[in-house]
């Protein structure tokens, strides 16, 4: 499911992808995974297309909150949570950093992981 979500979200040129390995952290997912868009419409057109790809891969229908705006928006994937930020947005929430380590993989994120 990991490899859907970053494919999906790389085929939507998606910045500054992040996977952060929650498994010894919390029991709500296996897997964050935090990307930028460059404008609202970017990142709601990265949340339909994720959400697609999921129901087509038998997830059922993925829940997203924050589809209005699009400023944030979190699509729950199951073992796999997806917060897709325009990039003022995450930067003022930096969940990078409150969640920190240990990094699964980084493709070119410019925040430092503590």
């Amino acid at each position: 499911m990991l490899t859907l979500v970053t494919d999906s979200l790389e085929d939507d040129k998606a910045e500054d992808i992040v996977v952060i390995d929650l498994s010894r952290k919390s029991t709500m997912a296996d897997y964050m995974v935090i990307a930028s868009g460059r404008s609202s419409r970017q990142v709601g057109a990265m949340a339909d297309h994720l959400r697609e790809k999921l129901k087509n891969a038998g997830q059922g229908n993925a829940a997203a909150e924050g589809m209005g705006r699009c400023d944030w928006v979190l699509v729950d994937g199951g073992d796999v949570i997806v917060h897709l930020f325009r990039p003022e947005v995450r930067a003022f929430y930096n969940l990078e950093k409150m969640w920190g380590g240990p990094l699964v993989e980084d493709k070119g994120a410019t925040s430092a992981l503590a």
